[in-house]
C-alpha cells in the first residue's frame, strides 16, 4: 500500500519529484512495511528520511515528508500496525483490535504494541431453554441435555502475544492465554480457571513451513469452518478421539507445510486428552498445566486442505480432510469388563464454498455459502460413531447489516451400536441417532459486540437413552460475544 501511494502519478511534478518518488518506493520494501506497522509513531517518522536525497534542504525535506505522509494516510488502515500481534496458526478468525469495545482507548494498546505486546480478550455467554410444554424439567444434578432446564454457560478468554520478529525470527511469536468457564449444567465440564494456551510460533523457508508448539488447543488448529468465531461445527466426534479443546489444552507440536498459497498439509503430535472425555480431562487437570492424565497417550493428526480467500469474482473456498490415530487406552464399549485397549482413530472431511457474492468489489466475502462435514470413529471405542452436518449461511445478508451472519444447520449424530445394544439389554428406551435443525441470526451490534438468537429442534436430545418426555426439544438459543 505504501509503495502504491508513493508511486501515484502527478502531472505537475518535475524530474526531481519523480526521482524522489522512486526513492520512496524503493525505501519501502516488504520488510520495512512490517516494521513501520509495528513500531511507534516517532520511529515511523524517521523511517521516511531515506526517501529524500542528501542534497535537499531541510525545508524541502519536511515538505516532501509531509506530502508523502498525507498520501499514505489515505491508504493505511489505522489498526494495521497490530496485525502482526494477532495469534498466528489458527483457522479461528478472532477479530482484530478494530473490532473490540476498547480499540485503542487511552493509548494502552499502542503503548503495548510499541514494546511488541498484543492482546485480545472475549466473553462468550450462552442461554438455552426448551420451549416445548413437556420438557421433563429435573433437578440440575439430574439434567440430561442442554436446555432441559434453563441452561446458562459462560466462557471468558484472555490471550497475550509477544512479537519475536523484532529480533529477526521470521513471524516469531509467543502466545499465553487463560480461560474461565462456568455452566449451570455440569456435563460439558466442571467450572474452571486455567491455561488456555502457551505457545511458540515461527515460520521457515519464506513461510513454506509453519511451526507451533507448546500447550495448544487443536480444536482451533484443525477442521474448522468458514463461520468464523461466532458459531461452527460440532466437533465432539473429534474430542472423544483425543483432540485438545479450549478448556483442555495439551502439549503438542504442529507443523504446517504450504505447498503454495492455497494447498497445505498440517500435522500434529499431541498429548491426547483423557480417553474418558473432556469432562474427565478437566476434572483431573483443571489448571491445564499437567503434562498428562490417566490412560492418555499420543494423538497423531494429519489434515490436507485447500483454502482460497474471497476476492472480486473469486469465491471463498475451503476443502479439508483429516485423520487421527490415538495410542490412549480406551474402554471397550462392546465388552466394558475387558481391559482397556489402544488403537482408537477418527477421520473427517469438510467443505465450505461461497455460492454467491453480494458485494464483489467492496466486500467480496459477503454472500451465501454452503458446506458440509462428515466425521467417523470406531463404534467399539467411541459413543459417537458418525456425525453428519449440512449448513447454509449468509455473511452480510443485508446491505444495511454487512457484518451480520444468518445460518441454517442440520446435523445427525449416530451413536455406537455397542452402546445402544448394551442399553437395550438393560431394558432401557434407546435411540440410535440424534437429529437437529438449527437456525440462528447473529447481529454485529457495535465494534466488539455480537448478539445471536435462534431456535433448534432436536429429535432425541439425550445420548443413547431417553424417556417419552425427553424425546423432543425445541431450544430457544440466545448468546452474546464481546471482544475487548
Amino acid at each position: 500500500m505504501l509503495a502504491q501511494a508513493a508511486n501515484e502519478p502527478d502531472s505537475k511534478s518535475g524530474t526531481a519529484d519523480r526521482a524522489n518518488k522512486r526513492r520512496i518506493q524503493t525505501a519501502f520494501d516488504p520488510a520495512t512495511k512490517v516494521r513501520i506497522g509495528m513500531i511507534s509513531q516517532a520511529i515511523r517518522s524517521r523511517a521516511w528520511a531515506p526517501a529524500v536525497g542528501p542534497g535537499v534542504s531541510l525545508d524541502k525535506r519536511d515538505n516532501a515528508n509531509g506530502a508523502a505522509q498525507a498520501r499514505t494516510q489515505k491508504t493505511i488502515e489505522p489498526f494495521a500496525r497490530y496485525e502482526n500481534l494477532r495469534e498466528k496458526g489458527l483457522w479461528l478468525n478472532i477479530p482484530g483490535p478494530a473490532d473490540t469495545i476498547d480499540q485503542d482507548r487511552h493509548g494502552i494498546r499502542s503503548a503495548l504494541a510499541d514494546v511488541g505486546v498484543g492482546y485480545i480478550g472475549w466473553s462468550h455467554n450462552i442461554f438455552a431453554n426448551n420451549q416445548l410444554p413437556n420438557a421433563a424439567r429435573s433437578s440440575i444434578a439430574n439434567q440430561l441435555y442442554m436446555g432441559q432446564n434453563p441452561t446458562f454457560a459462560t466462557a471468558n478468554f484472555m490471550i497475550v502475544t509477544y512479537d519475536l520478529s523484532r529480533f529477526g525470527i521470521p513471524d516469531g511469536q509467543i502466545v499465553v492465554g487463560a480461560e474461565q468457564q462456568y455452566w449451570t449444567w455440569k456435563s460439558p465440564g466442571p467450572d474452571r480457571v486455567g491455561l488456555n494456551t502457551l505457545a511458540y510460533y515461527q515460520t521457515f523457508f519464506d513461510r513454506k513451513l509453519e511451526l507451533k508448539l507448546g500447550y495448544l488447543r487443536n480444536q482451533n488448529e484443525f477442521t474448522g469452518t468458514l463461520f468464523g468465531g461466532i458459531s461452527g461445527s460440532n466437533m465432539f466426534a473429534l474430542f472423544q478421539g483425543g483432540m485438545s479443546t479450549n478448556p483442555a489444552p495439551t502439549p503438542a507440536v504442529n507443523l504446517k507445510y504450504n505447498l503454495d498459497d492455497r494447498l497445505y498439509n498440517k500435522v500434529s503430535v499431541q498429548r491426547s486428552i483423557s480417553p474418558d472425555g473432556p469432562y474427565a480431562q478437566m476434572a483431573e487437570n483443571p489448571s491445564g498445566l499437567n503434562w498428562s492424565t490417566a490412560n492418555a497417550g499420543i494423538l497423531f493428526v494429519d489434515e490436507l486442505g485447500y483454502k482460497s480467500k474471497a476476492a472480486a469474482g473469486v469465491p471463498d473456498t475451503w476443502l479439508r480432510a483429516g485423520v487421527g490415530f490415538n495410542t490412549s487406552h480406551y474402554k471397550n464399549l462392546a465388552d466394558p469388563d475387558q481391559q482397556r485397549e489402544s488403537g482408537n482413530n477418527f477421520h473427517y472431511m469438510a467443505a465450505d464454498r461461497q455460492l454467491s457474492q453480494s458485494d464483489a468489489e467492496g466486500a467480496p466475502s459477503r454472500g451465501i455459502y454452503g458446506g458440509f462435514s462428515v466425521m467417523g470413529a470406531p463404534p467399539d471405542l467411541n459413543r459417537i460413531s458418525r456425525y453428519y452436518e449440512l449448513r447454509l449461511y449468509a455473511k452480510g445478508p443485508f446491505d444495511s447489516r454487512p457484518s451480520d451472519l444468518m445460518a441454517l444447520v442440520a446435523t445427525n449424530t449416530a451413536w455406537s451400536k455397542f452402546a445402544v445394544d448394551a442399553a437395550l439389554a438393560k431394558g432401557q428406551l434407546v435411540h440410535r441417532d440424534t437429529t437437529a435443525i438449527t437456525g440462528t441470526y447473529t447481529a454485529h451490534l457495535a465494534p466488539g459486540i455480537y448478539a445471536s438468537v435462534g431456535l433448534s429442534y432436536i429429535h432425541n436430545p439425550t445420548s443413547v437413552t431417553h424417556t417419552p418426555q425427553t424425546e423432543h426439544a425445541l431450544n430457544l438459543l440466545v448468546s452474546t460475544l464481546i471482544f475487548f
